[in-house]
């Protein structure tokens, strides 16, 4: 299907909406990933069982098992409404997305200026400084973060991760959301960057 969507987590029963949809472009392209499975890394195995044709190497599908298992541990750690990899058929993982609700914020501090002040002075080491916007997404306004880190900030030398977030503000609803592209190839950013702005105008909650 296009669409990922799920239910509030238990810690949101007093949410007024009840799901998250995101609509993935080239969905075939796209593993959504389950974070509700009981045995997940038996669910990874299945993926990328799935993912991969008759012909390929067992030692790539045990690869690719291990790197969505560690990716669906990711978002459910951090408590994620939604997640997915970018892996096209018989490749490797090529960026990760995650929408997840910014709990604890004071009604207050929804707002996009409190937003970009935190954006402004979140700790590094960045090799750049982060370029910032606001947005009007569909859903709300919107802060879109821009940013490159390494991959492990405290080795000398390593890769380098690339991502884009929209820190959205929904008119109709008192919460604020994070929505994150994530990659390592350097050489797509453009195009994912613009994925990730397709990817945060398709979020809704209903």
């Amino acid at each position: 299907m296009p669409d990922m969507d799920t239910g509030a987590s238990a810690d949101s029963v007093t949410a007024d909406w009840h799901q998250c949809r995101v609509t993935l472009p080239a969905p075939h392209n796209w593993l959504v990933l389950d974070l509700t499975a009981p045995r997940p890394g038996e669910w990874a195995r299945s993926a990328a069982d799935e993912h991969f044709s008759a012909d390929v190497p067992d030692a790539w599908r045990e690869a690719f098992a291990e790197d969505v298992l560690w990716y669906r541990d990711v978002a459910a750690r951090q408590e994620a409404l939604c997640a997915a990899l970018l892996a096209p058929q018989d490749g490797g993982v090529a960026a990760f997305y995650c929408v997840r609700e910014l709990r604890g914020v004071p009604p207050q501090s929804l707002r996009l200026d409190v937003l970009r002040a935190e954006a402004e002075n979140a700790e590094g080491p960045f090799f750049r400084p982060p370029e910032i916007s606001e947005v009007e997404l569909p859903l709300g306004p919107a802060l879109r973060v821009h940013r490159l880190e390494p991959t492990d900030p405290d080795a000398g030398s390593g890769s380098v991760l690339e991502g884009v977030a929209h820190y959205v503000l929904p008119r109709a609803h008192s919460t604020a959301l994070e929505c994150r592209l994530l990659w390592g190839a350097l050489g797509l950013g453009e195009e994912l960057g613009r994925m990730a702005d397709e990817l945060a105008d398709s979020v809704r909650l209903v």
